[in-house]
């Protein structure tokens, strides 16, 4: 089987639940460390003009609302944002399923709070319903190491592709010196400054 890399031609990016207080519950990565990452792809998206789908599950209750910071970067996607009522498995709810359908394309970049929950379901189901999919694993994380180590490899089995926030932006990026690169080096040393 041949690889195609993924690009700002064929992907389309979903971010799923990244909500202040269910980002609370995670204790498998620094919460800083997430946060930084869950919006690097964010901005990164935004520079390619990715297709996002965001999603957030029971906004009004524990959960809350999304990070600010994607409302910033991505407002129109922000505003479409799909509510759930509390359907785990985000592809089980029709209109985030539609959402994604609607994005026309096969490359799906994943990060979700928590991959143990959030993440892991909606991978497996789009992985048998013929989507490539890369979990950026670092943009997500889960209430125990066990719990995170548990979810990543279940969906590695399942034929999902692991990777980081550096690699995938890496691999969007392809050549630093074209004009999108120079702006992604740019979100990159502002997120990697201590």
């Amino acid at each position: 089987m041949t690889y195609e890399k993924f690009s700002a031609d064929n992907a389309a990016m979903l971010l799923i639940d990244h909500q202040v207080g269910t980002m609370s519950w995670v204790q498998s990565i620094p919460l800083d460390e997430m946060k930084r990452n869950a919006t690097m792809l964010a901005k990164v998206a935004k520079i390619y003009a990715l297709p996002v789908v965001l999603t957030s599950s029971m906004e009004e209750f524990a959960q809350g609302p999304l990070m600010s910071e994607l409302g910033e970067i991505l407002p129109d996607a922000f505003a479409a944002r799909i509510k759930r009522a509390g359907i785990v498995n985000a592809m089980e709810d029709e209109d985030f399923a539609a959402a994604v359908r609607a994005t026309g394309r096969k490359k799906l970049i994943l990060a979700g709070v928590t991959n143990d929950v959030c993440t892991v379901f909606p991978a497996l189901s789009l992985v048998r319903a013929g989507y490539e999919v890369q979990v950026v694993a670092d943009a997500g994380g889960s209430p125990s190491r066990i719990g995170d180590d548990m979810a990543l490899r279940r969906m590695e089995r399942a034929g999902v592709t692991l990777t980081s926030t550096n690699q995938l932006v890496a691999e969007l990026v392809g050549n630093w010196t074209t004009p999108e690169g120079s702006q992604v080096v740019q979100v990159v040393m502002e997120a990697l400054q201590p």
